[in-house]
């Protein structure tokens, strides 16, 4: 299984992104059926187009945000989504008490990867490195270029 972090499924949402073209082909050639975004990223997602409706304050300034919110939705019902479940709230937990200091959605993403035994794809190396078993890689701008 592999997951992807925002950061990756943002590139490959954007088909006109300079790294889609790229990402896109590692990913048809990994071989892996299992290409997953988390909960998470869905979260995130979400928060972002939520947070900019509420940043507008005409009525014919939602109509945009609402079609991005709504591209968002469509684009998510298109995937199985790994959920934050019982094993990654004991992990996330275990991270937290062993004092890996990341942010918590980072945390929660790495929780839910390590209870998947899943590779997780992320441009955010520098912290996700700092998980104990995690394993990650940066497939946007990393060495196999």
């Amino acid at each position: 299984m592999i997951l992807l972090d925002t950061d990756h499924l943002s590139v490959l949402r954007d088909s006109r992104h300079e790294r889609n073209a790229h990402l896109t082909s590692r990913l048809l050639a990994c071989g892996d059926p299992a290409i997953l975004p988390t909960v998470v990223t869905l979260e995130e997602q979400m928060r972002g187009w939520l947070a900019e409706v509420k940043r507008r304050r005409q009525a014919i300034d939602w109509v945009a945000v609402y079609a991005k919110l709504t591209e968002l939705v469509e684009f998510y019902n298109q995937w199985k989504i790994v959920p934050f479940d019982h094993a990654a709230a004991k992990i996330f937990n275990d991270l937290r008490a062993s004092k890996v200091r990341i942010g918590t959605q980072d945390l929660k993403i790495a929780a839910i990867a390590l209870a998947n035994n899943a590779l997780l794809l992320s441009a955010n190396l520098v912290d996700f490195q700092q998980v104990p078993g995690l394993r990650v890689e940066d497939w946007l701008y990393g060495p196999t270029e």
